[in-house]
């Protein structure tokens, strides 16, 4: 166990951290390194994941693939039309003698709250079905989610660090929903989805991850995790510690530019200063995993549609298919932004 967390490791302690990392969740989420590479991009970016995939495509599986991975803790919510925001965040135990004129009281000690800490108190909160939860409850989390804190009866508790919020919706069923508001898309670091594994990787999911699988692990003490939180803080503090020349700022602030609804009629809200930082954070991290010492364009380009799309109102999207519009909306904004000269030349 490493005590210094702010201490900056080597490219090759890194390296071999992430290496280990990737190999676990590829036991865990088969065929998918494209996509697991971007989930530990995402938490290396210090960040938050929504995952818009159907049902029973290993969403969960991922999500505590991670916090295993780095020894971290799990919590899972699934949303439903009557979830309140108090069993997100949490909610104070009253009793017969509580004195609620105290609890109100910013003054008094929050040690003597006598506080239920919900859910969002982890490392790693899966919030199933995120659409399915009223906007009160939706809204509960944009303060976890930006500030890494909760307020309740006036007292702010700290979550834990490292913190990440994974959210899932389904793009296909959408009776009873609530569409997430754009504020609350902004503060996803990333968007995408894991996709249906082809022949060779459903062939392999029957035969590795089946019911004597399954039985195995229910058995099984939970597995040694190969990087601890402390380790993981390093990692982060080592991709933010990655340097980005200004050719590359310059490139991220031309994408960011190009989506101005005043230069682009198709579009109605563009990406904002928060998605710049956000592209720049992933790039950085994009950088660390593939084991290069600065950030280039390439790794701006790589995760350039999970970090944007999602973040752009199109005005006339094909309204089954907005998901999909908007990811090739970024994907012809990176064909037509030019790369800055003096990368180019």
């Amino acid at each position: 166990m490493i005590d210094h967390a702010d201490e900056l490791i080597s490219a090759a302690e890194f390296g071999r951290r992430y290496r280990m990392l990737a190999m676990r969740l590829e036991r865990e989420v088969l065929g998918k390194q494209r996509e697991i590479a971007l989930a530990l991009t995402c938490l290396l970016a210090d960040g938050h994941l929504l995952l818009e995939d159907l049902p029973g495509l290993g969403k969960t599986r991922l999500a505590a693939g991670l916090a295993a991975a780095f020894g971290g803790d799990f919590q899972r919510v699934q949303g439903t039309p009557d979830l309140l925001p108090s069993d997100v965040t949490g909610s104070v135990v009253f009793g017969r003698d509580t004195d609620v004129a105290r609890l109100l009281d910013p003054a008094a000690r929050r040690e003597d709250l006598p506080l239920r800490r919900g859910p969002v108190f982890t490392n790693i909160l899966l919030c199933d079905e995120l659409n399915r939860t009223p906007p009160r409850t939706q809204s509960a989390l944009l303060e976890a989610m930006e500030e890494r804190q909760v307020t309740i009866f006036s007292h702010t508790f700290a979550l834990p660090d490292p913190f990440l919020v994974i959210a899932t919706q389904n793009p296909v069923d959408l009776d009873g929903t609530y569409r997430l508001p754009e504020a609350q898309l902004d503060r996803f670091l990333m968007r995408f989805a894991l996709g249906r594994p082809d022949t060779a990787t459903l062939e392999r999911i029957l035969t590795e991850l089946g019911p004597e699988r399954r039985t195995d692990r229910r058995s099984a003490a939970r597995p040694v995790a190969d990087v601890s939180p402390p380790e993981l803080l390093q990692m982060i503090r080592y991709c933010y510690s990655l340097p980005a020349a200004a050719p590359v700022r310059e490139y991220v602030t031309a994408l960011i530019e190009a989506t101005d609804p005043d230069r682009d009629r198709a579009v109605r809200l563009g990406a904002s200063p928060r998605a710049a930082l956000a592209l720049l954070a992933a790039a950085r991290a994009r950088a660390a995993a593939t084991g290069a010492e600065y950030v280039a364009v390439d790794h701006v380009r790589a995760v350039a549609v999970p970090v944007l799309a999602h973040r752009i109102v199109l005005r006339d999207p094909p309204p089954e298919h907005v998901s999909t519009a908007q990811d090739a909306y970024v994907t012809e904004l990176l064909r037509r932004v030019e790369t800055p000269k003096r990368i180019a030349a």
